[in-house]
């Protein structure tokens, strides 16, 4: 990954299964293309996709391991939540790749 990513970590806790990722701001309109792009950036892909009024919720892998990638418009809030218990090192593995700022 290079440093010109749009993209870093703001924070990781493997034990709660949880990364805070910074990213460029975006709204409801455009999440996907925001999302998108960083999952393009990190090699996941989309197993399912769910909008509410003011969240995205979307069902992601990343090399087997299956998490939540949540985005808050008013926000402009984008996390990971592991969904199974191996999670943790899956997201300590993927901030070590988007770095920090």
């Amino acid at each position: 990954m290079t440093g010109s990513s749009p993209y870093w970590c703001r924070h990781v806790d493997s034990a709660a299964r949880l990364l805070e990722i910074g990213s460029p701001d975006f709204d409801y309109d455009n999440f996907a293309e925001v999302a998108e792009a960083l999952l393009q950036h990190l090699g996941m892909t989309v197993l399912e996709q769910e909008a509410n009024a003011d969240l995205h919720v979307w069902l992601v892998d990343f090399e087997g391991c299956q998490l939540l990638l949540k985005g808050e418009h008013y926000s402009s809030q984008m996390w990971l939540e592991g969904l199974g218990s191996d999670a943790g090192e899956t997201l300590l593995f993927l901030a070590g790749l988007l770095g920090k700022r």
